[in-house]
């Protein structure tokens, strides 16, 4: 990959009452000397209405995206540098990834070339490197189980089965499910040995799948002896996930032999502690390839995850192709310079975007049901939608003020009108495809971050709010929200929501489903009103939230800083009242991808946290043990 002719460098030092500032330095490793020149940037960590340039000007700001002039006449000479200031920040830099997550120069004549950045320099403070996230861990018993089961009484063995083998006469639909398991570890350990064979296999152990009508569907039984393994299970999820349960056995046992072994003799008996499993992806902001999604869907089902809430659309961009309106991926889905969509995080010089075909989409959610993980798609809106906004302009009062609001990350007039009838004529054909593509009983329509104020300036919403007699912001989006409702029950599905769809009066609460993100305590306080609630608050299921104090270590920081034995120790209903836990389905991670410019980057944030998500969704309470799962989470799949 060719060097980038230029280079930025950036530092941040606190500044009283400005939230710091940061210091940029763009030296020039070109060739050639610059002239009338502009720089641009993205960050989370923005430039404030009021602010202070140092030897800059700036030309634009747009939510992440910032554009810079340097003074009148000056030039850029090659070898030479540029240096900055910016006082004034919408807030602190507290990590080194708070900085600049891509760049670009725009030449006089037209043309955008790469910048190459680093991380954050700190001016002032300690600039600590991070700390140990997971100690190495011991196991009382040395078995690798992940989520560890609800009860398990295991005799360690001496010796690993070449294989497990279905014994002679085992019906088509379990050689079936065993095949699919030995496929699932074929794709996330393809240089490890199979832990199933379907043929007999000398040295190997018999198996025997018996479906058993005492056991809930999701439950499985593993009565283990030295001549043959029984696995009884009530429904195919329960198979499935005793199978799993065996491939890791053998996988713990070869992959690590001096601490796990693979049992001789003894007994499981496995069920989920919570019904909602899930794990919530957000493409939008950077968007991640078929592949990558359909890896993401099988390390879900590695951890006994079960949903895959697949977060589609937000202000960056629309990543579903909806064939009634090819606009919302041909404008939406990309980003750059030049185009009505501003690049964002990690977006530099070159053009970026992706989006999913529907046949793309057909073929993910056939594999995640293979693998027993039902895909909630999320269309976010009515805040969230610049994206379509920017698409369909036909969706905008055209009498509403320019910037009238802002979103809480800068976007301006971002949300959905609710008096705007186009909007719900678009909304119903979008809901019309993803019901024919999704059969989750769940559409999921964001409802979250209308900035307060929104549609106040629209002549529009004006006359709807007196009309209808509304009051505020909160209440056009409750009186959207209750007609969005309306239309999924039309389409024979239900509305899963952030937890400000409570907001204005909310939605009625029998068969609404809300996920309670920014704190615990709203999790309750929406059951006492009716609501089923998944909890997934940022301070422990977030995973883009950072692991550790330490400005070296990278991460998002606004919920607080997230260690994984938080995340492990963390217990949703540990607050529920007993009267309100039936209102309780579940627990999700949530990822945020902001941040999330690498692959490195991906994996380390994420692992092992998800892991740690999957044991507090599937392992009772009790069961719970943070050294084991410290041992145990090395040998999981990564992305």
């Amino acid at each position: 990959m060719p060097v980038a002719p230029f280079r930025v460098e950036c530092s941040w030092m606190p500044v009283e009452n400005a939230n710091g500032r940061f210091t940029f330095t763009l030296f020039n490793l070109s060739g050639e000397a610059m002239r009338d020149f502009r720089f641009a940037y993205t960050s989370l960590t923005r430039t404030a209405e009021e602010h202070r340039c140092g030897n800059a000007t700036l030309l634009r700001r747009h939510a992440n995206f910032h554009q810079y002039a340097p003074p009148a006449g000056f030039e850029l000479a090659s070898g030479g540098a540029w240096t900055f200031t910016v006082e004034g920040l919408t807030r602190p830099a507290v990590h080194r990834t708070d900085g600049v997550k891509s760049a670009y120069v725009t030449l006089a004549d037209g043309r955008h070339l790469p910048v190459a950045f680093g991380d954050l320099m700190l001016e002032m403070g300690e600039s600590a490197p991070p700390p140990p996230l997971l100690p190495e861990g011991r196991v009382a018993q040395p078995f690798a189980l992940l989520p560890w089961p609800a009860a398990c009484r295991l005799e360690p063995g001496q010796d690993v089965p070449v294989a497990l083998y279905p014994e002679v006469g085992t019906p088509g639909g379990s050689l079936q499910a065993v095949s699919e398991v030995l496929s699932l570890f074929h794709r996330l350990f393809p240089n490890d040995h199979v832990p199933f064979s379907l043929a007999r296999v000398p040295a190997g152990r018999a198996l025997a799948l018996r479906e058993r009508q005492d056991l809930a569907a999701q439950a499985y039984t593993l009565d283990i002896a030295p001549e043959k393994i029984v696995l009884g299970f009530g429904g195919p999820a329960g198979r499935f996930y005793g199978l799993v349960s065996l491939a890791q056995l053998l996988h713990g046992a070869r992959r690590n032999p001096e601490r796990f072994r693979f049992p001789a003799a003894g007994a499981v008996a496995d069920a989920p502690r919570h019904a909602w499993r899930g794990a919530h992806l957000d493409v939008s902001r950077q968007f991640f390839p078929v592949e990558d999604v359909r890896r993401f869907i099988d390390i879900l089902a590695w951890n006994k995850l079960n949903v895959f809430h697949w977060h589609l659309t937000d202000d960056e961009a629309w990543r579903i192709e909806i064939k009634a309106y090819p606009r919302l991926t041909e404008i939406g889905s990309r980003r750059s310079p030049d185009g009505p969509l501003l690049p964002q995080l990690g977006d530099g010089a070159a053009p970026r975007g992706g989006y999913y075909t529907q046949g793309e989409v057909r073929a993910l959610v056939a594999h995640a049901a293979a693998l027993h993980v039902e895909v909630v798609p999320e269309i976010d809106i009515p805040g969230h939608s610049e994206a379509m906004l920017v698409s369909l302009p036909e969706l905008v009062d055209g009498q509403e003020a320019p910037e009238s609001y802002f979103s809480v990350q800068g976007y301006p007039n971002n949300a959905l009108n609710p008096a705007v009838p186009f909007t719900y004529e678009v909304l119903g054909r979008v809901f019309d495809e993803l019901v024919a593509l999704f059969p989750s009983r769940y559409i999921h329509v964001g409802g979250d971050e209308v900035a307060e104020g929104a549609w106040l300036a629209s002549p529009l919403a004006r006359a709807l709010m007196e009309r209808e007699n509304i009051a505020g912001t909160s209440g056009l989006q409750s009186f959207f929200l209750r007609r969005i409702k309306a239309m999924l029950a039309e389409r024979g599905r239900l509305l899963a929501g952030w937890n400000e769809v409570a907001h204005g009066g909310g939605v009625e609460p029998e068969g609404t489903l809300l996920m309670a993100w920014q704190s615990p305590e709203i999790g309750m306080a929406l059951a006492e009103q009716g609501y089923d609630v998944v909890m997934t608050p940022g301070q422990a299921y977030y995973l883009d939230m950072v692991q550790a104090d330490a400005w070296q270590e990278p991460g998002a920081s606004w919920a607080g800083t997230v260690p994984p034995r938080r995340t492990y120790e963390y217990e949703a209903e540990g607050d529920f009242p007993a009267r309100l836990k039936e209102r309780m389905k579940g627990i999700q991670a949530c990822i945020w991808t902001e941040n999330f410019i690498s692959r490195a980057y991906f994996n380390h944030l994420v692992f092992p946290r998800l892991c740690a998500v999957a044991e507090a969704a599937w392992t009772p309470r009790a069961a719970k043990d943070w050294q084991r799962f410290c041992a145990l989470a090395p040998l999981a799949p990564r992305l």
